[in-house]
């Protein structure tokens, strides 16, 4: 009972309430540059194998490490060092969703995929700065729920930016067009804005980095000292990889097999949020009692199951039921295994270069998703939708058995915690 009392005073505290928050801020832009500009693109009958490689637009999400030695080292201004790179990137991310917003894919496509990289890059240096707040701001304890916080204001944006934006896209309830809807998105920024303008800087006990130089070297150093850094770092690559492979082509999946805008928003988003929001508070919960570790494989499993499970649905078609039941269970498995995944990531990160060391894990955990996923549009083409979804539940196997040799190097409260 005491345990239940602790939880719930760490999720109504005014910390939880500011990473969930950010987490917002986080999560609205991806799906802006992700599903929906695919499925903006797919309504224009643009190539499925074009539409493929649009995931790569995503790269900065795995390259994020390079700058991140920046976030550590500099101050912008006085708000802070990590709040002065979030209002910032936040500004920016305002400005390049508007103008991406009076593009057309007909007659722009090559203007409107150097927009969306651009957008990728500002948003991949707020969550730099995000997922830095986060760890400095929350002690070892409070990360699995922060995480699973975090993951609800992400899941939240992502409902918004990628679910209900597009089922109002041509629909009777208020019919709005594709750059209307990136208008309304940069508006949404201002959610992030506002937190950040008003949240306090965390204090950390030791000081940042005194030259560029040991920001680049010190965090990468003190790393790969580390026992089994090789190993976690393949790990970190490979747990995500079949799902996120699926992911990256689901909203042209769900065009393909003749859902209309309005289906997906309401089942795909509107189910799947509520379903993620099951799913992480479920994930936040197990971690707090049976650990990081035993979450991994549970929620691991899990997860290669639900992405499979998304073959059936070349069977059933349009059907409404089987698409809704194959969507609960995927999210829910997702926002488990992510919870578990990005409370890992956080608790291996030394505080004095949160910013770096966490880039450098969490671009390992992109790397594979944004380099593969752009053939993502000819695997299907080669081995069908069905097979599509087989072979990424495949795919993360290997993932899943690292964590057998994964106690020998972590026997701390890393993985127990």
């Amino acid at each position: 009972m005491a345990a239940k009392k602790n939880i719930l005073k760490e999720l109504f505290s005014k910390n939880m309430l500011i990473i969930l928050l950010l987490g917002f801020s986080s999560g609205l832009p991806l799906a802006l540059t992700g599903g929906t500009l695919k499925t903006w693109l797919s309504r224009e009958q643009v190539d499925i194998s074009t539409i493929g490689y649009f995931s790569w637009v995503g790269i900065a999400y795995s390259l994020k490490f390079l700058w991140s030695p920046l976030l550590d080292r500099y101050t912008l201004f006085k708000a802070g060092r990590r709040r002065s790179w979030m209002l910032v990137t936040q500004v920016l991310l305002m400005g390049s969703l508007l103008f991406i917003g009076t593009l057309n894919p007909l007659n722009s496509l090559s203007l409107m995929a150097t927009m969306a990289v651009l957008i990728a890059f500002f948003s991949a240096t707020q969550d730099i700065a995000i997922d830095a707040y986060r760890r400095e701001l929350l002690s070892n304890e409070e990360l699995g729920l922060g995480s699973s916080l975090n993951i609800y204001g992400y899941r939240i944006a992502m409902l918004i930016s990628g679910g209900a934006g597009i089922g109002l896209v041509g629909s009777s309830f208020w019919n709005i067009t594709w750059g209307q809807l990136y208008y309304l998105m940069a508006s949404f920024m201002a959610v992030g804005f506002l937190t950040t303008l008003f949240a306090p800087e965390p204090k950390i006990d030791s000081p940042p980095p005194k030259t560029l130089l040991q920001a680049v070297v010190d965090p990468f150093a003190e790393f790969l000292k580390r026992p089994g850094a090789a190993y976690i770092l393949l790990f970190v690559l490979l747990f995500k990889i079949g799902d996120a492979l699926a992911g990256s082509l689901l909203n042209p999946f769900y065009v393909e097999m003749g859902f209309t805008n309005a289906d997906i928003g309401l089942i795909a988003k509107t189910f799947g949020f509520a379903s993620s929001l099951i799913g992480m508070f479920l994930g936040g919960i197990a971690i707090y009692y049976i650990g990081i570790y035993r979450s991994l494989w549970i929620f691991g499993i899990l997860q290669a199951v639900s992405t499979a499970a998304f073959a059936l649905l070349t069977f059933t078609g349009n059907q409404l039921v089987p698409f809704a039941a194959v969507i609960v269970l995927e999210d829910i498995s997702t926002g488990m295994a992510t919870s578990a995944f990005v409370a890992f990531m956080a608790a291996l990160t030394n505080k004095k270069y949160t910013a770096t060391q966490y880039a450098i894990l969490s671009s390992f955990a992109t790397l594979g998703r944004t380099f593969f996923s752009g053939f993502a549009g000819d695997i299907v083409k080669n081995f069908g939708w069905a097979n599509f979804f087989y072979i990424c539940a495949l795919i993360a196997v290997p993932g899943l058995l690292m964590l057998i040799g994964m106690k020998k190097y972590h026997t701390d409260q890393t993985l127990e915690a």
